[in-house]
């Protein structure tokens, strides 16, 4: 008889799981802050848990930012956003967390983020707030 070998792949809870639930943000030193830039970022299969009836809500997540002395890391910010999957929370508060952890984590200039969520019982909403003064550039 064969036995069998339990992978750390496949145990349970599986490894994106384990990924997603130690999630945080994370940053790393402008490469150039000599200069006005801006870093966009789309995030197109947010999910989140309506608080009121818990169906899934979907959008996606925009995020436009000028960069001071960090930069936010990719990966992070993925396994940051997916970590909201289960959560029940609404558009109005999920919008301003993540923001809030963006400017925690990173200080940027300014920030843009937006959430188009994606219409339910014919009725579309997107969430827009922002953070700080944008610098102009040509």
């Amino acid at each position: 008889m064969l036995e069998s070998k339990t992978d750390s792949a496949t145990e349970s809870p599986l490894y994106g799981e384990r990924a997603i639930k130690d999630s945080r943000l994370i940053c790393f030193e402008n490469p150039n802050n000599k200069r006005p830039y801006e870093i966009s970022i789309e995030l197109p299969e947010f999910t989140c848990l309506c608080p009121f009836s818990g169906y899934p809500d979907f959008a996606i997540i925009r995020l436009i930012y000028q960069p001071e002395l960090k930069v936010l890391e990719l990966k992070a910010l993925k396994l940051y956003v997916n970590s909201y999957r289960n959560r029940t929370i609404s558009h109005e508060e999920v919008v301003n967390r993540i923001l809030d952890d963006i400017v925690e984590a990173c200080n940027p200039k300014w920030v843009e983020l937006e959430a188009d969520f994606n219409p339910r019982g014919n009725v579309h909403m997107v969430v827009r707030v922002t953070h700080g003064k944008k610098e102009m550039f040509d």
